[in-house]
């Protein structure tokens, strides 16, 4: 398959790009453009959620990475926190359960640390994960996620089974283990920076910045992350044959 690009160059998709993680920004900027809550943003944020798990499955990608609440995000007012844990709620009670039950290709996984959400609510992400495993269309959402609190995590389970303090075995101590590294990481609304997410698994992604808050992120801008990635050389640290050496 052939992709358009800038200047009309074609670019071939070759089939590599398998694993997207997203970091949703801007539901905030987004209701505030129109004079609304910041609520209102993280509600129509979640809207969406399903669209663009659809678009990516569609376009044959197996995994898709959610960064949904970090660690840090417990410092917003608690108005908002309770709203975004509330909306996650509904989320997974009233859509992905029933999408579970009805694509026998879907499941979900969570990454970070359950113990500090409600309780209502980790024991709902339970429910969800034990409904269904090692579907061919995973989507991992990030809830009370940092990227240094999981590598430190990993780490001391490593030293704990006295096993050697290898990439390997590291790795397989991540919330991520058995699911592919990102090959493509997007941010939405506008900010250039990774806020603790993947540090570990992104070290040969792709990174694509979007200026699209994430309330408006469609299709278009699917197809632009897409075609960015496809227009890359990734190299992994060596060269091709053509580089010069």
């Amino acid at each position: 398959m052939t992709l358009g690009a800038k200047g009309g160059e074609k670019i071939k998709a070759d089939g590599s790009l398998r694993s997207v993680a997203i970091i949703m920004d801007g539901n905030g900027r987004w209701a505030k453009k129109r004079l609304l809550p910041r609520t209102a943003g993280h509600k129509k944020g979640a809207g969406i959620i399903e669209n663009v798990l659809n678009i990516f499955k569609e376009k044959g990608i197996n995994c898709v990475t959610l960064y949904a609440f970090s660690t840090e995000n417990w410092k917003r007012p608690k108005i908002e926190v309770d709203t975004i844990m509330n909306l996650i709620y509904k989320y997974l009670d009233e859509v992905v359960i029933k999408r579970i039950k009805e694509d026998e290709n879907f499941c979900m996984r969570f990454l970070g640390d359950k113990n500090a959400l409600p309780e209502k609510l980790r024991d709902k992400c339970i429910e969800v994960e034990e409904m269904a495993k090692d579907r061919a269309f995973v989507c991992n959402l990030a809830l009370n996620y940092g990227g240094r609190d999981e590598i430190v995590r990993a780490a001391a389970a490593v030293a704990e089974k006295g096993l050697p303090m290898t990439e390997e075995n590291i790795s397989a101590h991540l919330y991520t283990a058995g699911t592919p590294e990102p090959d493509l990481i997007i941010r939405t609304g506008g900010n250039y920076r990774i806020s603790n997410f993947l540090l570990w698994q992104s070290a040969y992604s792709e990174y694509v910045f979007i200026d699209t808050l994430w309330p408006d992120f469609g299709l278009k801008d699917i197809d632009f992350c897409i075609k960015e990635f496809y227009s890359r050389k990734r190299r992994f640290g060596g060269l091709d044959k053509e580089d010069d050496l």
